[in-house]
């Protein structure tokens, strides 16, 4: 049984940071993408970094690129994601997803949380203007 748990999320305001925190547990991770996504109330769920367990590759789409930060500490079997430069459009509730990354690199669908098979319950991030 996989179990990821988020943590970090709170009220800040913008322009501060935060650093988001997912602890997996479960089973052995070496052949995994961990990816981060957020959904604001009432919206899809989207994809906002993602990292190879085994190598660091990471992966952020160009609107996070230069906020967003995905790191990892294989011997904790911790996921950070790091937000700089808060805005209050990245309010939303934040997750942490695991997935197989053979499956995910061959069929490209990093960014496609149905892709993803294990999920945290989130932690909320709310940006105050």
């Amino acid at each position: 049984q996989v179990q990821l748990v988020e943590s970090g999320g709170g009220l800040v305001q913008a322009g501060g940071s935060l650093r988001l925190s997912c602890a997996a547990s479960g089973r052995t991770f070496s052949d995994s993408i961990m990816g981060w996504f957020r959904q604001a109330p009432g919206k899809e769920r989207h994809f906002v970094a993602s990292i190879t367990w085994s190598g660091g590759n990471t992966y952020v789409p160009p609107f996070a690129k230069g906020r967003f930060t995905i790191s990892r500490d294989n011997a904790q079997n911790m996921v950070y994601l790091q937000i700089n430069s808060l805005k209050p459009e990245d309010t939303g509730l934040y997750y942490c997803a695991s997935g197989r990354a053979s499956e995910l690199l061959r069929s490209s669908r990093l960014g496609d949380p149905t892709a993803y098979d294990y999920w945290g319950q989130g932690t909320q991030v709310t940006v105050s203007s």
